[in-house]
């Protein structure tokens, strides 16, 4: 099984459908982190043996996040199988991997026989042993201190550690002593922590951060043991994954149909004249395509020519090909009927894409966009069949369960993705004025939206996954009559109209820190391609915008959503805690406030102050709320609940509001939250491979826990009309969603049909505002406003001058890779009825109007009554909430 290419390890739905999505201290801007950091991901110990694939024995690092991380502070060490690290068996590291990207340290000769590794990042000054030992990459430049032998995990100092063979130190168990020790796990971004898990054996791939592999096959073909054997394409593909004819030299004849004399695939694809066009997948068992890999010869390989071909045939990572030597091609004068498109819809059956494998295709059907995160790296697009995207499994259907072990393969075998004709990194320093295709600032290719084919594509397998080829290297240029789909524009310019007398909404902001980099010491940056730098990696608190002009541009996209957002009260994630910078708690959030109110008008936004007692040992990023001091008002003080729960995570954030000129009967109660990530844990917290990631457990305390405030709350206040909103890190069919849903809150996204989130090419809600039985009946509308989330990473702000198109606009789309919810509430009582639902409304409310007679509430008691009938807690509410802050922040006061 050939490993996962970097660019498409995206692709391992299954294997990283619970993997991290929030703030990681080395992802300066966390987009979908699959994991904590770099991992080894190969390493070559071969002995010396004369059939030795390579001079030289290598260690490859592999960075499975979506962020370049710094490796400045890294080291690689060398442990014999009995010994010590020694001063001498050190490497320091320097330089950064790319997200997706690999890092190449090139180790003592073999001395042997084999080829010349890729250029390497770094060399090995120590030798390392075939025979067994353990390879560290270690936090820290300096030698570790005497690691301990048999298992060792989760060592500080260690950052990953490879023991095989006869190794004193491993993870967990040692994994077998190889020629080539290759993960199995850690392409698709997973780190079980067992070596002999986590690694096999297989055929080296070694790859440098500049994306730069061996050459696919030596230009020159293998030697044939006799004369060329005449053969069709049909017979060379075979009617199965593996041609019965490799190894052989043959020769045969066909047209050109897709040529690629730049973009680094070297070679072209011929077809048989004649084929293609209507076709019967049952009994069309053998590809009439050919992939011929010959940088010789693809100069006259010109579209639409009828050729012969005479080289050796070979399986390269999956795909059938024809290696052809500078002498092996003849254009022929002959006229030929020319190959057809297959009009067909591409099958998610394996063995039914090999019998189209190299082919034309013209694709029937409907197809959508699924994944868009590798547009800003490899210029692909990963789409799937039908009219809607790939659904994250806990999304709709429980962890763990045989329903969910189905919906991970289909999704696998669903996803195929069209490409751009060429091997290039648009994210390696050497191409990043190259120009993307595909994405332009007017033409945004988002997720979910539809696609229409307008030429044919070649059905092709390479870099681990089945992919969609244009005809020719598509650029920018030459996209007018190269590129072969054209995207729908899904994009709105405001969510729904919810309806309501007040409007509330959930939006993560991904990490606005008015503390830029250059303010603090230590800050290490990711840069653009110039060498400016964009946002901080490393080395400090601060986790945001390197410098004011990267914060203006990044406060511009938030300023311009939130403004859209049109929302009343909006909680915040992700915000600045500003205390950690010796700065008042709230001088972030005031920040923000300012230029919220300097685009729509002084006054218009006032935050919430935050309340006087504050737990100790806050995350730097923190929850918060904004508001309109038009529409509604504050009531009482905030308060934070301090239980020892959210040590992990942040620690959720209340308040109470009412209509300005609506009195005690408009009152609700929000409660902002922000729970731990999937990116992290150990012990109860490791991740269970159900779907649900790491920290699942402490989720559940966090969810446990938030019920319980809001109840005490509710008793304390006497408002019933309770809204739980923010991050929570956990999909709608997760353990913690569970516990809420328990407690007769009803999740008022669901009813959308919307996801706020996008990750490994599916799509899930990890935001969400749940409300209780009270609340819900007064719901006139809910949206989830898709700005952020299905848009490409690269119109981030974090990804200005990137590439050489400039993407950025200081609009809403892309100002984080959460969407906000939107939620309208009727809180008078002469409100009008909406005949459809019979709900309180204006008749025309957005989507997700809950349903009535929700799962009571243990927090439904009590609800203040505008007719004044249900006097007691219309008394006991009016009392308590001019003590709220004081009052509430001490009743919170325990631990777990």
């Amino acid at each position: 099984m050939p490993r996962t290419h970097p660019r498409r390890f995206r692709l391992g739905i299954a294997a990283l459908a619970g993997a991290a999505l929030a703030a990681s201290p080395l992802l300066a801007v966390p987009a979908f982190a699959a994991s904590t950091g770099v991992v080894i991901n190969e390493a070559y110990v071969n002995g010396g043996s004369a059939g030795a694939t390579y001079l030289n024995k290598f260690v490859e690092l592999y960075n499975p996040t979506t962020a370049p991380i710094d490796l400045s502070s890294m080291s690689l060490q060398y442990r014999s199988a009995g010994g010590t690290v020694a001063p001498t068996g050190v490497l320091a590291l320097s330089g950064s991997i790319a997200p997706g990207g690999y890092y190449l340290i090139q180790g003592n000769s073999n001395a042997a026989n084999g080829a010349a590794l890729p250029t390497p990042d770094a060399s090995l000054a120590f030798a390392f042993a075939g025979g067994g030992g353990t390879l560290f990459l270690a936090n820290q430049t300096t030698p570790l201190t005497m690691p301990a032998t048999g298992s060792l995990v989760n060592n500080p100092a260690v950052i990953d550690l490879l023991g095989y063979g006869t190794s004193n130190t491993f993870e967990t168990s040692v994994a077998a002593a190889p020629s080539v020790t290759t993960s199995m796990n850690r392409s698709a971004g997973l780190d079980t922590d067992v070596n002999s898990a986590d690694f096999g054996l297989a055929a080296p791939t070694p790859q440098n951060s500049g994306g730069e592999a061996p050459p696919e096959e030596p230009e020159e073909p293998e030697e044939p043991s006799g004369p060329a054997v005449p053969a069709t394409i049909a017979e060379i593909q075979g009617t199965t994954d593996t041609s019965p004819l490799a190894g052989q030299t043959v020769v045969t004849r066909g047209v050109v149909t897709a040529s690629y004399p730049t973009g680094g695939f070297n070679g072209y694809v011929i077809q048989t004249p004649g084929t293609g066009g209507s076709l019967d997948l049952a009994t069309h068992t053998a590809s009439d395509g050919l992939f011929v890999f010959s940088s010789a010869t693809v100069p006259q390989a010109t579209i639409g020519a009828y050729v012969e071909v005479t080289g050796v045939v070979s399986e390269y990572q999956g795909l059938t090909e024809l290696t052809v030597a500078s002498d092996g091609l003849a254009v022929l004068t002959e006229a030929v009927a020319p190959p057809a498109p297959a009009a067909v819809a591409l099958p998610s059956v394996p063995a039914q894409r090999e019998s189209l494998e190299s082919m034309l295709l013209a694709p029937a059907g409907d197809y959508t966009v699924t994944d868009n995160y590798d547009t800003n790296y490899y210029g692909s697009v990963v789409l799937t069949a039908g009219t809607d995207p790939l659904v994250t499994p806990t999304s709709i259907t429980e962890p763990g369960s045989a329903e969910y072990t189905a919906l991970v393969a289909a999704n696998a075998a669903a996803a195929v993705t069209l490409d751009d004709g060429a091997s290039t990194n648009f994210n390696s320093a050497a191409n990043k004025s190259k120009p993307l295709p595909y994405l332009t600032v007017e033409n945004p290719v988002r997720i979910g939206a539809a696609v229409t084919f307008t030429g044919p594509v070649v059905v092709d397998y390479r870099f681990g996954a089945w992919s969609l080829q244009p005809t020719q290297e598509l650029t920018p240029a030459n996209a007018a009559t190269v590129q072969p789909a054209t995207f729908e524009n899904t994009r709105t310019p405001e969510p729904l109209d919810v309806g309501g007398d007040a409007t509330v909404a959930s939006f993560n902001v991904l990490n606005y820190f008015s503390t830029t980099g250059d303010e603090l010491t230590g800050c290490s940056y990711y840069t653009d391609r110039d060498g400016d730098p964009v946002t901080v990696n490393s080395g400090c608190d601060a986790r945001g915008a390197a410098e004011q002009e990267d914060l203006d541009r990044q406060q511009a996209k938030i300023v311009s959503a939130i403004n859209a957002l049109d929302a009343d009260v909006v909680s915040l994630e992700e915000i600045e805690n500003s205390s950690r910078f010796g700065l008042d708690r709230d001088a972030s959030l005031a920040e923000l406030t300012d230029a919220l109110n300097a685009a729509a008008g002084a006054g218009t936004w006032a935050f919430v102050p935050s309340p006087e007692a504050v737990p100790a040992g806050e995350d730097v990023i923190r929850t918060a709320f904004i508001y309109r001091a038009a529409v509604v008002e504050t009531v009482g003080d905030s308060v934070i609940d301090d239980d020892t729960a959210f040590s992990n995570a942040r620690y959720p954030l209340a308040q109470a509001f009412q209509l300005v000129d609506g009195g005690e009967s408009t009152r609700f109660l929000t409660i902002v939250n922000h729970f731990k990530s999937k990116g992290s844990g150990t012990g109860e917290d490791a991740d269970q491979n159900d779907g649900q990631g790491a920290s699942n457990a402490s989720r559940v305390r966090q969810a446990t826990a938030l019920v319980e405030f809001a109840d005490g709350l509710v008793t304390d206040t006497g408002i019933d009309r309770v809204l739980l909103s923010g991050d929570f890190n956990s999909y709608e069919k997760e353990d913690p969603i569970d516990v809420i849903l328990a407690a007769g809150y009803t999740d008022l996204g669901e009813a959308t049909g919307k996801k706020s989130y996008a990750f490994d090419g599916a799509v899930g809600s990890l935001d969400h505002v749940f409300a209780s039985q009270a609340a819900a009946a007064d719901v006139t509308g809910t949206d989830i406003w898709n700005i952020n989330s299905v848009e490409s990473i690269a119109l981030e702000y974090s990804r200005y001058n990137y590439n050489a198109v400039n993407l950025y606009s200081a609009d809403p789309y892309r100002s984080s890779d959460h969407d906000p919810v939107v939620v309208g509430l009727a809180l008078r009582e002469d409100a009008p009825v909406d005949p459809g639902t019979g709900l309180p409304g204006t008749g025309a409310p957005g989507a997700g109007v809950p349903a009535p007679g929700a799962a009571a509430s243990s927090a439904g008691s009590g609800r203040l009554a505008a007719t004044g009938t249900d006097a007691a807690p219309v008394l006991f509410g009016a009392l308590a909430l001019l003590v709220l802050g004081a009052g509430m922040a001490l009743r919170r006061r325990r631990s777990a």
